[in-house]
């Protein structure tokens, strides 16, 4: 079966560093992720998920990173 005849339902999850993902609709979380709110096919899931996508780092790099930005700037 091709990714395009893929009908499995999927749920738009997201972990505690705010990082997106899909998975099958009826898997188990692994630890640390939640359910979004989005569900669908696998084709509208990506599409949501491209949507969001403008930070894609997690937010410890991110806070890290900034933390760091504001030492240099000092």
């Amino acid at each position: 079966m091709s990714e395009s005849e893929d009908t499995h339902p999927y749920a738009v999850v997201l972990d505690d560093e705010g990082q997106y993902s899909i998975l099958p609709d009826d898997r188990e979380l692994p630890p640390g992720w939640r359910r979004e709110g989005t569900s669908g096919g696998k084709s509208v899931c990506q599409a949501y998920l491209g949507q969001l996508r403008t930070e894609t780092r997690a937010a410890s790099l991110r806070t890290g990173m900034d933390e760091h930005k504001n030492l240099a700037d000092d």
